[in-house]
């Protein structure tokens, strides 16, 4: 996964990631990694989050794999769906993991304002996975959204939410999901070539 001219940037979710989860093994472990820091992560607004995310990722004029986690998903999405092409063309591929269905009836208050979710395909090569038993996302409802984003859809077996809590910390089974990724990346670099 070493390559000096891409920067791995973390996209956390709501809450951001603490030090145990995998997101932070993540962030240590790869070369030129760095993390979206919000201002505010338990009370998240929308267009805040969006703005953080566009500013890291515009930080320098190389490409970027974003990695993200739960609400940082839908962040994710929704920033794509309205930002510049230049901006755009800085990310080479999105790891999304464990989205959050901020439209579900069981929505936390605090996460309301991110809905509706945006769904309209990336404009690069995305891998979703997701759990058959996450109280965030159904099983459906994450491959609903892989097929909006244009995403690769993996449904882990009995993976919770993909944290801490569902005993995923280092989470280094995850890399294999970041493998596929980067070859979709490749493959669709050798296509426009």
């Amino acid at each position: 996964m070493r390559n000096e001219r891409t920067r791995y940037l973390i996209v956390p979710g709501w809450h951001g990631s603490e030090d145990d989860h995998w997101q932070s093994h993540w962030q240590r472990a790869l070369p030129n990694a760095a993390r979206v820091e919000q201002s505010d992560w338990i009370a998240p607004q929308r267009a805040d989050w969006i703005a953080e995310l566009e500013r890291a990722i515009r930080r320098d004029s190389g490409r970027v794999v974003l990695i993200a986690h739960s609400l940082g998903c839908v962040t994710v999405a929704a920033w794509a769906a309205q930002a510049d092409r230049r901006t755009l063309a800085q990310v080479a591929g999105a790891l999304l993991v464990a989205p959050a269905d901020v439209e579900r009836e069981t929505c936390h208050e605090a996460l309301r304002n991110f809905a509706p979710i945006a769904r309209q395909t990336l404009p690069f090569p995305s891998v979703l996975v997701g759990s058959d038993n996450d109280q965030a996302c159904a099983p459906q409802r994450a491959l609903a959204l892989g097929r909006c984003w244009g995403a690769e859809t993996v449904i882990l077996p009995s993976a919770g939410h993909i944290n801490v809590k569902s005993g995923h910390g280092a989470w280094d089974s995850g890399y294999r999901h970041l493998f596929r990724l980067q070859y979709l990346i490749d493959l669709q670099s050798r296509r426009r070539a």
